[in-house]
């Protein structure tokens, strides 16, 4: 009980000076104290076709042709078999294949981690900012608000976005604040348990964070669903508490996923926050944990799926300097 009072007054202290919200960063601000560092924009996009285009334009008109604190926009295009890499070209965006990425280096892989690994690995900025391409609320506070406490405050390393998730029902009502389904029965519940001083970020599995390369390429990436959670974990052996932060960027409304779709993902959570426990030496098992889920539809059918996780070593440990862009 001690203990968890201790972990519980740490994060109350972290809170306060590590969490702000994004009308405290205005652009012309962050202008001044730019400087020469460069801020790439990196988003994954797996048949987003219907609104990865906005979401390049926002930032294009905003934060590269109005003021140029945006250096660099890349969409990585993960096998879409819709027009996704066409519409993001046409919004301005430099798109990458996703397999084609360090392909003389690595053999594909699969999931929205792998997207982001490569994403890292084909983006310059000193400053990479991870946006996910199913946003409809998008709005270019959502990069100027991450960017801002990295600019303003060098000791910072990695900063997560939080925000009100509003869920949308199939009648089309909708719920305020029910939205992170797997993050309240999964992601939180692990957090409080076993890396207490994560507590305090409200949307731990949200796909919008900023950090800088130096520290993104030193960890590494869970190739499916659970490469928030492990980044998150990761970064916190790294770097420390102290160097970590969130800021509010007010609402986040996207594409909901089905519930069969939430409960691989929250199987692929589960078995990212076993490796970083066994990794720590928290837990010793005579043999790893079964990877397959097995799923009931409506009607009794059942199906059992894969919900592995595989990963990418550091980015530092595997590409030399001059090739990682």
């Amino acid at each position: 009980m001690e203990k968890d009072l201790q972990a519980l007054a740490k994060v109350q202290e972290w809170y306060g000076p590590h969490s702000s919200t994004a009308a405290e960063w205005p652009v012309d601000a962050l202008m001044a104290v730019k400087g020469n560092t460069t801020v790439s924009v990196v988003l994954p996009a797996r048949d987003e076709e219907s609104t990865v285009g906005d979401i390049v334009t926002v930032i294009r008109r905003d934060l590269v042709e109005r003021v140029a604190l945006v250096d660099e926009v890349l969409v990585v295009d993960s096998n879409s078999t819709d027009a996704t890499a066409e519409r993001a070209r046409q919004a301005g965006a430099r798109v990458v294949a996703q397999d084609q990425v360090l392909s003389h280096l690595v053999e594909p892989l699969t999931g929205k981690g792998e997207a982001l690994w490569k994403g890292l690995a084909a983006s310059t900025g000193d400053i990479v900012v991870y946006i996910d391409s199913d946003l409809r609320s998008f709005g270019a506070h959502y990069v100027s608000g991450l960017v801002g406490p990295l600019l303003k405050h060098g000791d910072l390393q990695f900063v997560k976005a939080t925000y009100e998730r509003p869920y949308t029902g199939a009648d089309g009502v909708v719920q305020r604040g029910g939205g992170g389904r797997v993050t309240e029965l999964v992601a939180r519940p692990l957090l409080n348990m076993f890396w207490p001083e994560l507590a305090g970020f409200a949307q731990p599995l949200g796909g919008e964070y900023a950090a800088r390369r130096a520290v993104l390429e030193q960890v590494p990436y869970v190739t499916e669903y659970g490469v928030e959670f492990g980044l998150l974990v990761d970064l916190l052996h790294l770097v420390g508490l102290d160097a970590m932060a969130q800021v509010d960027l007010g609402h986040r409304t996207h594409t909901h996923q089905s519930m069969t779709a939430l409960g691989r993902m929250a199987g692929q959570i589960i078995l990212t926050a076993w490796s970083r426990l066994e990794r720590q030496g928290r837990v010793l098992a005579s043999e790893p944990p079964a990877h397959t889920l097995l799923q009931f539809g409506l009607q009794g059918q059942s199906a059992l799926v894969d919900v592995a996780v595989a990963e990418r070593p550091p980015l530092a440990s595997l590409v030399p300097e001059e090739d990682v862009a």
